[in-house]
């Protein structure tokens, strides 16, 4: 089987990458544009690794989804099989300042990607949601079937993603997945990320921020149950052609919850700097997982107590 993996040298492009590479015969094609929103040795490192895993089953474009030309070129000359889009510009509050580069990446990077999918014929379409469709809601349990809030562009720019492929699947009669990811965590994790940042600065003896005065609350996801449930939706035989699923732990922790677990396992205290709500921001996320569990059997098993020590132990080694 041939996979394209876009985004590959991203967080969870990465991960599902390198879990391909280790435990499958599959060819994978990475495609990343390696983009300085955050560290590119970070990215490049990641690459590093992939290349040495498997190099011959792992072929490799530096390019943007929103180059139609090179990205098509790619699809002509690799007789892929499936598609992984995980490609986006990421980050929340970003998407408050400089919305057109979410809508150039996560809109019209996403309809080249699902154009060329029809065009090519491929049998199946995963593609990267977020739980931020849901912004902030009344029920306390985010299932797939509440009305969307959202309350960030990089939301909007998601559910357009969710619209297109619905519409998409509709017309073209296309095997199209959506995948909801609640709050990803572990190690090569982005350094804009809260468990990332956390930890620099305890360790650096300065001060962290909580916000809404640390009252927030997640979905923590460790990014192995993420990377388990991405290759267990790949194989669905449950549901309609077009489906979108939540990935979580199916549990909600206190933020507060985070900071003493990175505090007892660094045995350092941090210096909480408490302030107001953000625009933007989301209270609390927690994912009804029920409809993954039923079509795919998708069952996270890494609790935050055990992943932060893992997150931690390749945060200090990365760092020296």
């Amino acid at each position: 089987m041939k996979i394209l993996i876009t985004g590959s040298c991203g967080f969870i492009g990465f991960h599902l990458t390198n879990f391909f590479l280790t435990n499958t015969n599959f060819k994978i094609i990475g495609i990343d544009n390696i983009n300085s929103y955050y560290s590119t040795k970070l990215k490049l490192d990641r690459l590093k690794i992939l290349n040495k895993i498997n190099n011959k089953n792992f072929k490799f474009y530096k390019t943007s989804i929103n180059n139609k030309k090179k990205i098509e070129s790619i699809f002509r000359k690799n007789k892929i099989n499936v598609v992984v889009n995980l490609a986006a510009q990421a980050g929340v509050r970003k998407s408050l300042k400089e919305p057109e580069a979410y809508f150039d990446n996560n809109v019209y990077g996403f309809f080249n990607i699902i154009e060329l999918v029809r065009k090519f014929k491929i049998k199946h379409l995963i593609f990267a949601s977020t739980s931020s469709v849901y912004g902030n809601q009344k029920n306390s349990r985010l299932s797939e079937c509440l009305i969307l809030n959202p309350i960030q562009f990089y939301a909007a720019t998601k559910i357009v993603n969710e619209i297109i492929a619905e519409n998409y699947s509709k017309i073209y009669n296309m095997k199209i997945t959506g995948l909801r990811f609640f709050t990803v965590y572990g190690p090569w994790g982005r350094p804009d990320m809260a468990l990332f940042k956390f930890t620099s600065s305890i360790l650096k003896n300065k001060s962290i921020e909580l916000f809404n005065f640390g009252n927030h609350s997640r979905d923590f996801t460790f990014v192995d149950d993420i990377v388990d449930g991405i290759v267990k939706a790949l194989n669905r035989k449950r549901g309609k052609l077009f489906e979108v699923y939540n990935l979580g732990r199916g549990r909600t922790e206190a933020l507060s919850y985070m900071v003493r677990l990175i505090e007892n396992n660094l045995e350092k205290k941090a210096k909480k700097k408490y302030l107001p709500m953000q625009f933007g921001d989301i209270i609390s996320t927690s994912s009804d997982i029920k409809k993954a569990k039923n079509h795919f059997k998708y069952n996270p098993k890494i609790s935050l107590k055990k992943g932060i020590p893992i997150f931690l132990k390749w945060f200090r080694n990365y760092n020296k």
